[in-house]
């Protein structure tokens, strides 16, 4: 845990001086209160008891005085307090907060696709969104409302001390086991409250995916199915959130009982004192208002706790996926990629996507000069996709290298490749806003005209222009309220945007009917031209006038040619073709 504090305090650290502020103001507000019981006492002992010998008219004057004063002192004192204490404990808090999902959003840009694979959606935005928002505890009240309560009890204490030193300690018998309670309860919980933070994030990460999937669902009739796989992922949380709610509640038990049981110790001790003349009355009332001064803010220090150990349990959460390790970085000595003129080598490439998995690439050799467009066939799962992958160093060899113009990728910035290289997929992501963002992608700081132009270069802008609100137009989650052909010209526009010397088009245009695919493979051989251009294709009549068609099967080159030339052999590739064909 003090490790983890220590990492979470270098975001607490820029708003050092606001936290310091903020609880000085929180002692004055926390401080004026504590007049009262002293307020009482001058009241019963100095004014209306018989013992202080003022007639009524002064006794009457006195109390007016003393309760004017103080209402005064509250009236014009307590409001800003207040005020100041709240907002700079909110602002102070909102915007660590802010700094820490910036970071977060950052860290996660960089990691790498693998462990996007590897790691459920729902998961990362819990603990964005949730575990980061429960560490605002931290800081409310590990850092801000523990010192106040922490103030609070040694001032009152203080104060007790000069009424009166006997009836202070008999206040202070309950501390030792009110202190061995908590440690002995709370150490449990945070493991407990950790398990609990599991299960909300699975659900989140169950509801994540089949609200994304509800079209699958809904098309299988698997409605009841899909409610019962819920309840057990829901249930689980139950089952882990009353564990949770058990441990504590007992907790809340023993301590509160102990708390409880302290005042009756002063009452009992105090009224003898009284009884037999060795305490005033005034004093005993104001040690039992000052008791519950004491006694509050140690409640409050054990809802703190709990509260606290739900903070230190996302705390573990947020800091473990900041410390997920990049799979692909930057050497130290990493050059910037000169202006490519798209030269392509893969010399001996093996690759496995696991440490100790299977190979998917064997031993892969080629080389594809400037300019030419090149075309990777063969089943699913080949490898064809990996092959591409491996150039804008989405992933990385396990053993040899890619080279771009005799540079290994490896040894130059990876941003300086990506800015580079165009890439069409099969199924293009769009994000909801509208076209032209999702068109700025290739070039956020491009001009309308260069938007348009794009746009036109990829068959896309007569269906923009007859959108609701043209380019303007919002495309839903994922593109949703366009087609496939849609979205899918709308990715080329893009791409157009950038206009980058080294293409990449994995089967993009394999899930789209024909009048769509025309339209898209006229735009594609636009923007293939004068620049090199790798393509992964299914549909082997979409490649026939590549330069290259390399053959791949089970990770490796099979075979190599011209379309001509490889039907000629009759191998493999004439297989695939006379299938397609038929």
């Amino acid at each position: 845990m003090g490790n983890s504090i220590k990492r979470y305090l270098q975001f607490v650290r820029p708003y050092k001086w606001l936290i310091a502020l903020t609880i000085l103001i929180g002692i004055i507000k926390f401080a004026i209160p504590l007049f009262m019981p002293l307020l009482m006492k001058i009241i019963i002992d100095d004014v209306i008891s018989p013992e202080a010998g003022l007639a009524a008219p002064d006794a009457t004057k006195q109390l007016f005085l003393w309760v004017g004063g103080t209402m005064l002192l509250f009236f014009v004192l307590r409001p800003p307090v207040e005020y100041y204490r709240q907002y700079y404990a909110q602002y102070t808090s909102n915007k660590i907060l802010y700094d820490i999902r910036e970071n977060l959003y950052s860290h996660l840009q960089k990691l790498s696709l693998s462990y996007y694979s590897n790691t459920r959606a729902g998961e990362i935005i819990s603990r964005v969104i949730n575990d980061v928002e429960q560490t605002r505890n931290f800081v409310m009240i590990g850092l801000m409302n523990v010192w106040l309560d922490l103030a609070t009890i040694l001032i009152a204490i203080g104060i007790m001390l000069t009424m009166d030193v006997p009836l202070t300690i008999v206040t202070l018998l309950a501390f030792p086991f009110y202190g061995y309670s908590v440690k002995h309860f709370f150490g449990k919980l945070r493991e407990l409250t950790r398990k609990r933070s599991q299960a909300l994030a699975d659900v989140q990460s169950y509801l994540h995916e089949r609200v994304n999937g509800v079209s699958v669902i809904k098309s299988f009739s698997l409605e009841e199915v899909e409610r019962d796989r819920f309840d057990e992922v829901n249930d689980n949380f139950l089952e882990k959130a009353i564990d949770h709610t058990k441990w504590n509640a007992k907790a809340f038990a023993v301590v509160n009982t102990i708390t409880d049981v302290a005042p009756l110790l002063v009452l009992g001790y105090a009224g003898y004192q009284v009884i037999h003349g060795g305490l005033s009355l005034g004093t005993m009332v104001a040690f039992i208002a000052f008791i519950e001064r004491v006694y509050s803010p140690l409640r409050r220090l054990v809802n703190s706790s709990t509260a606290l150990t739900q903070s230190f349990a996302s705390m573990d959460r947020v800091l473990e996926l900041m410390e997920e390790k990049y799979d692909i970085v930057d050497k130290k000595d990493a050059i910037e990629l000169p202006p490519i003129i798209g030269g392509i080598e893969f010399k001996d490439v093996n690759f496995a996507y696991e440490s100790e998995g299977e190979s998917v690439l064997n031993h892969v050799n080629f080389n594809v000069q400037p300019g030419e467009t090149v075309a990777f066939v063969g089943m699913s799962g080949g490898g064809k996709s990996t092959i591409v992958s491996l150039i804008p160093r989405f992933y990385d060899t396990t053993e040899g290298a890619v080279l771009i113009d005799g540079h290994d990728v490896k040894d130059v910035q990876i941003e300086s490749i990506r800015n580079q290289i165009g890439i069409v997929l099969q199924d293009n992501i769009l994000f909801s806003d509208s076209v032209k963002s999702n068109i700025l992608m290739g070039k956020p700081d491009a001009t309308d005209e260069e938007v348009i132009t794009a746009a036109i270069a990829a068959n896309a802008h007569d269906f923009i222009e007859e959108l609701p609100e043209g380019y303007d137009t919002t495309v839903g989650e994922r593109g949703v309220k366009l087609s496939g052909g849609q979205k899918q010209r709308i990715a080329i526009a893009r791409v157009f945007l950038k206009n980058p010397p080294l293409l990449i088009l994995d089967e993009a245009t394999s899930a789209l009917d024909l009048e769509s695919e025309a339209l898209i493979q006229e735009s594609l051989e636009h923007l293939a031209k004068e620049r090199t251009t790798l393509i992964v294709a299914h549909r082997l009549s979409t490649i026939t006038h590549a330069d290259k068609i390399f053959v791949i099967d089970a990770g490796k080159v099979k075979e190599m040619g011209t379309h001509h030339e490889l039907m000629e052999k009759q191998g493999v590739y004439y297989g695939l073709f006379q299938v397609q064909q038929v």
